[in-house]
């Protein structure tokens, strides 16, 4: 892998912030959070955007906050909605489903004109967004705003399609909105049906999403069989790294991290893909969203070395 120098961008995560709950203990998440969190160890400079409630989970979140390195100074905290949950069921080969619980603090998330402000003159390289904090109206309004504010800001849309949390309307909008956008194989299928993408192949559809959106990048996550990179008409696809799975919450999340690093790097989208793969299956071979890792250890990782 490319070693430093690293070209560090300023990123603004805007979204949810949930405990993550597991039959056995809760895990505080929500894919804004992992992926800011995430950023940061990659050396960017990182706010998020959210809202706990005034109970004993936003008062433990926030202390967990305090060590991921991230800028807080805009996580709300509310005494109108408890701290956000996502009950977690883990299936037999890895895959994870979510019931989510709506509404939740960070749904009431809201900017003033002097954090607007503040923001405009922080002027951040990238906006990070997902659907599920995007389908509440104030949420939506939020969003709105920064996007408004921030126009220079690239919009890293990130799908994370959750059951009975988007709308068709809403997703055809956010991607509009997008300058890149991160997917799963699943989520691919989805947007297919609704824009009217050609199914012949991967390529074939992050093409004409790219020619019909605008967009300039964009990723498809194919689980263990590593994803798929469409970048400055460059497309690629690269194998996973095989690793034994201990917790597959969050891998996604730093996957989407580790893309939008190495787009700010400027590195040709093979690079890119085996980075983002790299960074996805160590995070997925540790329990938690995020574990304990370091960027050197991902450039100096070899495939057989991520083989637990």
């Amino acid at each position: 892998m490319r070693p430093t120098p690293i070209y560090p961008s300023r990123v603004l995560a805007v979204g949810e912030v949930l405990w993550d709950v597991f039959a056995d203990c809760h895990r505080l998440g929500g894919a804004p959070l992992n992926f800011g969190a995430h950023a940061r160890r990659m050396q960017h400079e990182t706010f998020l955007i959210s809202a706990l409630g005034k109970d004993e989970l936003g008062r433990s979140a926030r202390a967990a906050l305090g060590t991921l390195g991230l800028d807080t100074r805009f996580v709300q905290t509310t005494t109108q909605l408890p701290t956000g949950t996502a009950s977690v069921q883990l299936g037999p080969e890895g895959q994870t489903s979510f019931r989510i619980a709506r509404p939740a603090a960070y749904d009431t998330v809201e900017l003033s004109s002097d954090d607007l402000r503040f923001l405009t003159a922080w002027n951040p390289g990238w906006l990070y967004y997902g659907t599920l904090f995007a389908f509440a109206p104030r949420p939506r309004k939020t969003l709105a705003q920064l996007m408004e504010a921030l126009r220079s800001a690239r919009r890293f849309y990130d799908v994370n399609l959750r059951p009975d949390c988007y709308t068709p309307l809403l997703v055809c909008e956010l991607l509009e909105k997008a300058d890149v956008v991160k997917m799963n194989e699943s989520e691919l299928e989805v947007i297919r049906k609704l824009c009217d993408l050609p199914t012949s192949s991967i390529e074939a559809s992050c093409r004409e999403g790219v020619s019909h959106f605008g967009w300039q990048a964009v990723c498809v996550t194919l689980g263990e069989l590593g994803c798929a990179v469409l970048a400055d008409g460059q497309y690629e696809e690269a194998d996973g790294f095989p690793v034994r799975v201990a917790d597959p919450v969050g891998a996604g999340d730093a996957f989407a991290a580790a893309f939008l690093h190495g787009l700010t790097q400027g590195w040709p989208p093979s690079e890119i893909a085996a980075f983002s793969n790299r960074v996805g299956a160590i995070v997925a071979s540790r329990p938690g969203g995020i574990p304990d890792w370091s960027l050197d250890e991902v450039l100096s990782v070899t495939s057989s070395e991520t083989q637990a």
